[in-house]
Parts: C-alpha cells; sequence; structure tokens
C-alpha cells in the first residue's frame, strides 16, 4: 500500500490562526513544521498513518530549515499555491493525496486533479 501525501499550504495555515505570525514569518513557519511531525506517524482524523508530510513554504518563510526524518520543507520559487498545484498533478493517480488550505481558488485546482481537501483546523497546532 503507497502512503499517502498530506500537503499543507504553510502561507494559508500559518494565516488562519491571529497569534502574531505577522512579525515573524519564518518562525511561525517553524513552528508549523514542529506542530506536523506527529501527523507523520498518527495521521489526520480521516486518515490514518504513516503519511507524508510537505510543508509548502513561500516568502519570509521559504528560508525555513528541514528537519532529516521529518516534514518535508518544500521551498515554493514563486507562487505556493502555483507549487502545491505542480506536487498534486506529479503526484495524481499515484497514491491519496490531501491537501490542508482554506484557500477556494486552490481548493478548485487541486481537487480537479483528484486531491482531498481538509481545512486548516484538521492540523494540530501548538
Amino acid at each position: 500500500m503507497t502512503v499517502p501525501l498530506v500537503i499543507v499550504d504553510g502561507a494559508n495555515v500559518v494565516g488562519s490562526v491571529p497569534d502574531g505570525w505577522w512579525r515573524d514569518r519564518a518562525a511561525a513557519a517553524v513552528r508549523l513544521r514542529d506542530a506536523l511531525v506527529p501527523v507523520l506517524a498518527a495521521g489526520l482524523s480521516d486518515l490514518p498513518g504513516p503519511v507524508e508530510v510537505s510543508l509548502v513554504v513561500e516568502g519570509q518563510a521559504r528560508d525555513v530549515p528541514a528537519v532529516e526524518g521529518g516534514v518535508d520543507v518544500v521551498r515554493a520559487a514563486g507562487s505556493g499555491d502555483d507549487t502545491i498545484a505542480d506536487l498534486v498533478r506529479r503526484e495524481a493517480g499515484a497514491r491519496r493525496i490531501v491537501v490542508i488550505t482554506a484557500d477556494r481558488g486552490l481548493r478548485e485546482r487541486v481537487t480537479a486533479h483528484g486531491a482531498e481537501v481538509r481545512g486548516p483546523t484538521s492540523v494540530p497546532r501548538r
């Protein structure tokens, strides 16, 4: 059985909680990356683990370091949404894909390629 892929729209998920993230976007992305680690083994509420997790970062959060054996950090060269859509297209049909975002336009783009979508509240936050 192929391990499902969970793709997290970092900017969208970070921005969904008004916790002062705008003062230090990179630090907020690091907190999200670290909060996603348990998802690797546990999965999501309707998606049992293990799963692969890719956190897509952009802009000021692009320099977030990856942690070996942890969440895959994908640095968007341009638009995070375009990078997420490209990841979905690349993996479409090969395994179950779940994208975490509240962005309506992105939701339409990825579901057109067979991905499922969950809102930002589906990932753990510290």
